[in-house]
Order: C-alpha cells, then structure tokens, then sequence
C-alpha cells in the first residue's frame, strides 16, 4: 500500500551524530550533512543517512523515520 503522506509534511528529524557499531562496539559518526531549508536544519523521514565507524570503517546507511 502506498503511503499518501507527504514526507515534507511530516517535519524534520533530528538523528544522533554517532551510534554504536553493531559489528565491533565502537563509535559510528555521521557522514551526512542535513538540509538547510527556511531556516530549519535538519533531515526528513525517508532521508538515507549514512554513518562511518572510527574503529572498524563499517558504514552503516539507515534511513530516517
């Protein structure tokens, strides 16, 4: 079923800029830079952003909900 809402309607999001990596536990830092838009910064829900682990190099890519 296709989704009728509108992803610019739906605000933004704010993502952690690091996580931790589910492969070897050290710190994933983000990668992506979030949009600048009429004065609000930030990322939308269905955005890919994309993380880099300092210890391992594993990136990760999830996407914003």
């Amino acid at each position: 079923m296709e989704s009728t809402e509108d992803p610019d309607d739906l605000g933004v999001v704010e993502v952690p800029t690091t996580l931790t990596c589910v492969d070897c536990g050290g710190t994933c830092h983000l990668l992506t830079t979030p949009f600048a838009d009429d004065g609000e910064v930030g990322f939308r829900p269905g955005d890919v952003v994309a993380y880099r682990c300092a210890d391992c190099l594993d990136r990760w890519d999830v996407v914003v909900e």
